[in-house]
């Protein structure tokens, strides 16, 4: 059966109480992965993944899944400033079709927007060189999604919601 893709608080309901989460900045070149705590309090990166086709693509990111017991995913889903879905989201939603038909661990898509930017300034901040940058920024931007959706998700279930 194929894995349910959702919003991330509908995923979340998916989800067991406990147990790691991955985090996926899907790039055309590359994917960000990052994995949280099984208490997904910190997520932390795990590496970034050269795409070449998307069954070797996909064997590695549930070679990680299996390496880190993971029970989820968090895709980064790159909505547009006014709201609207460009080619970036649909194709995120279709490696996430894609991806679902391989697994049945349930995918949570969180909005992503300018999280490499957002990165980019930190790295930038840090006087991290262009070079250094361009080797890192995709898995900083993984774990800048998955942490953020952990923060929402603590947010909720502290709020009781």
């Amino acid at each position: 059966m194929p894995a349910p893709i959702l919003p991330l608080i509908e995923a979340a309901g998916r989800w067991p109480e406990r147990g790691a989460l991955v985090g996926l900045d899907l790039g055309t070149k590359t994917i960000g992965v990052a994995v949280s705590d099984p208490d997904r309090r910190l997520a932390t990166g795990v590496e970034t993944i050269q795409r070449k086709a998307f069954k070797a693509d996909a064997a590695r990111l549930l070679a990680i899944c299996a390496e880190r017991k993971v029970v989820g995913f968090v895709l980064g889903l790159p909505i547009n400033m006014d709201g609207s879905e460009g080619p970036r989201a649909q194709s995120t939603r279709a490696f996430a079709r894609n991806l679902a038909g391989l697994t049945d661990l349930p995918i949570g898509l969180w909005d992503e927007r300018l999280s490499t930017a957002a990165v980019e300034r930190e790295l930038i901040g840090m006087d991290v060189s262009r070079a250094k940058r361009a080797e890192v920024i995709d898995t900083h931007a993984a774990i800048f999604i998955l942490q953020g959706a952990l923060d929402r998700l603590t947010t909720l279930r502290r709020s009781g919601q």
